[in-house]
C-alpha cells in the first residue's frame, strides 16, 4: 500500500520459492556415507526373489540406489505425508544430543534426522513440508526410465505446492494429469462446511514424448454401445456425429437421404466430410441414415478399427472402479484379522489402476519410497498374476514406531507391518490362484540402511597416536559381515540388489558369484593363491577382495600377475 517510489527489491519474475529452498536442493545432491545391509532372517526367498524391502530414511536410500538404478524404474508411486497438521515430516540434518532426544517427543532415524509433528501453528508449516518433499522427488526423478511415470497421492493441503514443485523438477510439459480419487463412499454429516470425499493423484512422466499410457479394458457397458442393425459383415459399430463446429465452405452442402428427405448441416455447423469424402464413405456403406433411411446421416465407427486396444482412462477415479478408503482398511483387516493394524491404507484396486496406466513391461521395476502398509507390493503381485508378468517391486519405509495399541498386536514399527502384509498377501494370492500363480515371486530381500561398513580413518596427525595405527590395519568395522561388504560392493559396481548370488568354497574360503560372473568376491582372511586363481579363472567383469585378505606377501605380490594371466579383462578392486 506504500507508494511505488519507496518499494525496494529486485525486479519481480515468475518463480516458486520458499525459505531454505536452496538447502533443499543441496540436500538432494549432498553425498552420504551410508550403505545397505542385508537381513536374511527377515527376508522371504532371499536367494531367488527379485523384490526388495528397504528400511531407512528414504532420501538416503534413494541416494544409495541412484547409481545402480539410474534410469531403471518404470513406475514410482508415493503416498507422502499430506501435511494435515498432524503428520510427521523430517527435519533433515537436525541432530541432537541424547539428553535433548529424551526431552523431545520426536523420533530419530539412524543418521540423526529427527521425525517431528508439523503442526499448523508452526510458522514454517508449508516450508518444512516442501523442504522434506523436494530433495526426495529430485533424486527419484533420476531413477525413472525415459518412458517412466510417477504418481503422487495428496490432498487439498499441499496439492498446489506439490504441483509447482513437480513442474520444476519434472517439467510442466511432462505433466500428464491430476487424477481425482473418490476416496469416500458416503458424506460425513458432521463436516463443518463440505464433506470432503476426494483425494488427488498427480501424474508426471519422465518424458511425455516417450510415455505411452496404458489403456483400460473395455467394459460390458462400453461394448453395449456397439451394435450391428444393418448386419454389416465388418462387425459391430456405433454411430458418430457427422457435423462439426469449425466452418468449412467445402463441407457445407445438402444431403438427400435414401427416403428422399433433404438434410442440411445443423445451424452454425457444417459436415466433417467434404462432398467427395462423403460419397466415398457412402459407397463403402459407412454412412447410416437410420433404420427408416430418413434420419440425419452419421458415420459408422467399427470396433475392429479402433486405433487402440481398450478404453482411454479418465481423470476421475470412481470408488466403484478403484475402491475407497474403507475398502483399503478392510483389506488389511482381512489379512491380519485385527482392526487398527495400519491407519489409512490405500485400496489395492487403486494401485492396480495406476499400474495399468503406467503401462508396465514384462519385468518393469515399481518403486514406492513411502511404502507404509505395502499396498503397492500387494498390487504388483496381483497384477503379475493377472497379466502373467514378472514385474518387481522396491519398497522403502522408515521404521517409525507405532502406537502402543499396535505394539500390543505384535508390531514395533511400520516396517514390521509392511513386511508381514507382503508375506500374507503373497500367500493369499497363491491360494486364490493355484494355477496362474505358480511362478509368482512373493518373496523379498530385506535391506537396512546403516552407516558405511568402512572405519573412519580420516584423522589428523595430532589426533592419532602410535597404537591407533595398528587398530587401523583392518579398515572394516568389526560388526560387519561378508554379506554386508558384498551388498556395498554391489551398489558401488552397479549390480542390482536383486541379482542372483551363488556361493562356492575354495580352499575353505567363501567365494560369491553375483549376476552369473558380473561380480566375484571373497572377503575372508588368509586367502591363498589357489583362491585368487579360482576367482581369476571365472573371468568376471569385477573381482573384489579385502585389503587384509592375502595369506602372505607372495600372494599379494602375485595377485596382479594372476589376473593378467587368467583374466586380463577383469577389473580388480581391493577394499
Amino acid at each position: 500500500m506504500l507508494s511505488s517510489e519507496i518499494v525496494e527489491g529486485n525486479e519481480e519474475r515468475y518463480q516458486f520459492t520458499w525459505p531454505n529452498k536452496r538447502k533443499a536442493i543441496l540436500a538432494a545432491n549432498a553425498p552420504i556415507n551410508a550403505t545397505l545391509r542385508p537381513c536374511r532372517e527377515e527376508s522371504v526367498d532371499f536367494d531367488t526373489t527379485q523384490n526388495l524391502y528397504i528400511e531407512g530414511d528414504n532420501l538416503d536410500v534413494l541416494k544409495c540406489l541412484k547409481e545402480t538404478y539410474l534410469h531403471k524404474v518404470k513406475m514410482i508411486y508415493i503416498d507422502p505425508p499430506y501435511n494435515t497438521g498432524n503428520d510427521f515430516v523430517y527435519e533433515d540434518d537436525f541432530a541432537e544430543s541424547a539428553s535433548e532426544y529424551l526431552a523431545n517427543s520426536g523420533q530419530f532415524d539412524e543418521q540423526g534426522n529427527r521425525l517431528v509433528t508439523n503442526t499448523e501453528s508452526n510458522g514454517r508449516f508449508h516450508t518444512d513440508w516442501l523442504n522434506m518433499i523436494y530433495p526426495r522427488l529430485k533424486v527419484a526423478r533420476d531413477l525413472l526410465t525415459e518412458d517412466g511415470v510417477i504418481f503422487i497421492s495428496i490432498d487439498d493441503n499441499e496439492v498446489e505446492n506439490l504441483r509447482k514443485v513437480c513442474d520444476e523438477i519434472f517439467g510442466e510439459s511432462n505433466f500428464i494429469a491430476t487424477l481425482v480419487w473418490e476416496r469416500a463412499y458416503s458424506p460425513k454429516n458432521d463436516a463443518k462446511y463440505i464433506s470432503n470425499s476426494h483425494d488427488y493423484v498427480l501424474m508426471y512422466a519422465k518424458s511425455a514424448a516417450n510415455f505411452v499410457i496404458g489403456r483400460l479394458e473395455r467394459t460390458a457397458e462400453a461394448n453395449a454401445r456397439y451394435s450391428n442393425p444393418d448386419n454389416d459383415p465388418r462387425g459391430v459399430w456405433k454411430p458418430s456425429d457427422m457435423s462439426v463446429k469449425t466452418y468449412n465452405a467445402e463441407c457445407d452442402y445438402s444431403i438427400t437421404t435414401p427416403s428422399g428427405r433433404v438434410v442440411e448441416p445443423p445451424a452454425g455447423r457444417c459436415w466433417r466430410l467434404s462432398r467427395n469424402a462423403f460419397r466415398e464413405r457412402l459407397q463403402d456403406n459407412r454412412i447410416w441414415f437410420g433404420s427408416d433411411g430418413s434420419s440425419v446421416p452419421c458415420i459408422k465407427r467399427f470396433i475392429t478399427e479402433l486405433k487402440h486396444d481398450g478404453m482411454a482412462p479418465t481423470s476421475i477415479l470412481f470408488y466403484k472402479d478403484v475402491g475407497h478408503s474403507q475398502e483399503g482398511a478392510q483389506e488389511v483387516v482381512s489379512l491380519f484379522g485385527d482392526k487398527g493394524v495400519f491407519d489409512g491404507p490405500k485400496p489395492v484396486r487403486l494401485l492396480e489402476r495406476l499400474i495399468t496406466l503406467a503401462n508396465l513391461k514384462e519385468d518393469s521395476i515399481v518403486l514406492d519410497f513411502f511404502s507404509g502398509s505395502a499396498t503397492t507390493a500387494h498390487a504388483v503381485m496381483k497384477k503379475n498374476v493377472e497379466k502373467e508378468k514378472n514385474c518387481r517391486f522396491i519398497m522403502v519405509q522408515l521404521p517409525e514406531e507405532v502406537s502402543d495399541k499396535k505394539k500390543d498386536q505384535g508390531y514395533k514399527n511400520i516396517c514390521e507391518i509392511g513386511k508381514e502384509r507382503i508375506r500374507r498377501a503373497g500367500t493369499k494370492i497363491k491360494e486364490e490362484n493355484p494355477e496362474k500363480a505358480q511362478k509368482l515371486d512373493k518373496g523379498f530381500r530385506v535391506l537396512k540402511l546403516d552407516s558405511s561398513n568402512m572405519k573412519d580413518v580420516f584423522y589428523s596427525p595430532k589426533e592419532t597416536e602410535q597404537q591407533d595405527l595398528f587398530a587401523l590395519v583392518d579398515n572394516v568395522k568389526p560388526d560387519r559381515t561378508s554379506g554386508d561388504l558384498l551388498f556395498q560392493v554391489m551398489l558401488e559396481l552397479g549390480a542390482t540388489l536383486d541379482s542372483k548370488i551363488e556361493e562356492s568354497m575354495v580352499d575353505g574360503k567363501t567365494i560369491y558369484n553375483v549376476g552369473d560372473g558380473y561380480l566375484v568376491a571373497c572377503f575372508d582372511q588368509e586367502v591363498s593363491e589357489d583362491v585368487v586363481k579360482a576367482i581369476a579363472k571365472m573371468q568376471p567383469m569385477y573381482a573384489v577382495l579385502r585389503d587384509t585378505s592375502m595369506a602372505d606377501d607372495a600372494t599379494t605380490t602375485n595377485f596382479e600377475q594372476i589376473f593378467k594371466t587368467y583374466a586380463p579383462n577383469t577389473t580388480t578392486k581391493i577394499l
